[in-house]
Parts: structure tokens; C-alpha cells; sequence
């Protein structure tokens, strides 16, 4: 039996051909977040070196693979499957890798490494903490003692310097400056997360929370 094919139907295939062709420009330029979560994990606990928390991140369950017999009912499937078939290669366009193994990033993660033992025992008495905003921030000056508050400065603002530029750099690095922000908060999370315990950090309010 032969379907009559109606008014409202080729409307309605030009309609999917260009949600097709605007999907593509998305994922063109789709920030990978699980990529990014992962280099952020990888420098973060390089950085802290054995402090680090060194909990894997809770991994997300992969769906079943469906019949190929069965029947597409949710139109972000059907919209995949076309993406797939009209436009070969988005769905690994979509993605991406972080690079971070550039010759500035690699001086950046050095030297933060080798700052970490000066900070350490700032983190510990919470004279300072993890920001919201992935930097570095004093958190209570008065528990250091008096002739060290000099020094916690000048530590905090070489770390903040490099933290600065780190994240600028992967932007960077990757070809697409416009995600530093991404990668900030990334950062900012995962710093959060991998804090040792008896560090602090803030909530995404900015108030204080020991580990």
C-alpha cells in the first residue's frame, strides 16, 4: 500500500534538513566538557602531587544499544541518525580532545607543582583556600603568623598568575580562546573536588567549606 505523500511533508523534510545543517555548526564549536573535566583532573592532581583526593569521577551510564528494528520515537534521535547519515564525521566532530601538552602549559604546570609545598601549609591552617573562580584566595590572613603574611602573598599572587595564564593557555592551545571561561569553571570545580582533606574552598555562594 502506497502512502500519499501530503502538502505538509517535504515543508516539514526541509524543516529537518536545516535543523541538520544548524546542529552542525553547533558541534562545530561544542565545548567538550567530559574532555576537559579530564585534562582539569589530570593537572590538578599533578599539582597537588600526593595530596591529591585521587577519586575517579562517578562514570555516566552508556545506553543500551537499541534494536535496529525498532523505531526512533525522540526527535533528538531521529536527528542524530540524520546528522549521521548527511553529514559523516559530526558526531566525532562533536568529540574533541583537550590538549594539554604544549610547551607553555607543561612551564605552567611545573612551576605550580613546585609552589605547592610552599602553599601546603597555608591550605592546611586555612589561611587560604580554593576560590570559586579558580584562583587561589586568602581566606583568614591573622592564622598565619605575623612574618609570614608577606610571604602568603606573594605566593598567592605567583599562583594566581599562573593559574591565570594556564587557563588562558589551553583556550588557546586548542584553538578556541572563547572557552577559557569554560575551562576556568572547570578548573574551579575540580580544584574543589581533589582538595585534600582539612583544605578549604568556597561554594558556589562564595562561602567557606572545610574538607
Amino acid at each position: 500500500m502506497k502512502m500519499k505523500l501530503t502538502a505538509g511533508k517535504p515543508f516539514l523534510m526541509w524543516a529537518l534538513l536545516a535543523l541538520v545543517l544548524a546542529s552542525c555548526v553547533t558541534i562545530n564549536i561544542y565545548f567538550p566538557a567530559a574532555a576537559a573535566e579530564e585534562a582539569a583532573r589530570t593537572i590538578v592532581r599533578d599539582v597537588l602531587g600526593k595530596d591529591a583526593q585521587g577519586k575517579e569521577p562517578p562514570q555516566e551510564q552508556k545506553p543500551q544499544p537499541q534494536s535496529s528494528l525498532a523505531v526512533p520515537v525522540d526527535g533528538r534521535v531521529v536527528l542524530q541518525r540524520l546528522l549521521d547519515a548527511f553529514i559523516p564525521g559530526a558526531e566525532a566532530a562533536g568529540q574533541a580532545n583537550i590538549d594539554i601538552s604544549s610547551p607553555a602549559i607543561n612551564r605552567l604546570r611545573a612551576s605550580m607543582s613546585a609552589r605547592q609545598s610552599g602553599l601546603a601549609p597555608f591550605y592546611r591552617a586555612g589561611v587560604i583556600g580554593f576560590a570559586r573562580n579558580g584562583l587561589v584566595a586568602v581566606r583568614d590572613l591573622s592564622a598565619a603568623a605575623l612574618r609570614e603574611r608577606t610571604r602568603v602573598k606573594k605566593l598567592v599572587a605567583a599562583e594566581n598568575r599562573d593559574r591565570n595564564a594556564l587557563y588562558r593557555e589551553i583556550a588557546r592551545a586548542n584553538g578556541h580562546p572563547e572557552w577559557e571561561g569554560d575551562i576556568r569553571a572547570t578548573f574551579a570545580r575540580v580544584w574543589a573536588e581533589e582538595a585534600p582533606r582539612g583544605y578549604w574552598y568556597q561554594d558556589g555562594n562564595g562561602g567557606w567549606r572545610q574538607k
